[in-house]
């Protein structure tokens, strides 16, 4: 499988945009700097305050020829189609990707957003992933 930003479905799409939109308000009010769990909960009463269904920390499990041998949690899943991974990080390194991609597939979810909060701008520090 390859990782390649093209567009999602339109409803997904769409999704995924008022969810960064969510982001974008908290980043606003907060800025960078906090832990992540501070934005966690910023975000999880945005996305309430726009009447967005979310689900937040599900358990994932993790799969080996048909065997459960564990399980993750997400940090997010909106609308039981968008899995969003937040972080505060100095720098999104390439194991938090692999994390997110892991997910998609174990949750058989074609989108992902990665969502890095210590940064000036939130912007730079949004990554969008769909499985293909």
């Amino acid at each position: 499988m390859e990782i390649k930003r093209v567009r999602a479905g339109d409803t997904l799409d769409r999704l995924a945009h008022r969810v960064i939109g969510a982001a974008l308000e908290v980043h606003r009010t907060l800025g960078p700097g906090f832990v992540e769990l501070a934005y966690e909960v910023a975000v999880y009463i945005e996305l309430r305050c726009r009447g967005i269904a979310f689900e937040r920390q599900p358990v994932v499990r993790v799969e080996y020829k048909s065997h459960v041998i564990g399980e993750a949690r997400l940090d997010l899943l909106v609308e039981d189609a968008l899995i969003v991974e937040l972080k505060s990080v100095e720098t999104l390194l390439p194991v938090y990707s692999a994390q997110l991609i892991s997910y998609l597939r174990a949750m058989n979810k074609d989108l992902g957003l990665l969502i890095n909060f210590n940064v000036p701008l939130l912007k730079d520090g949004i990554k969008r992933l769909i499985l293909t």
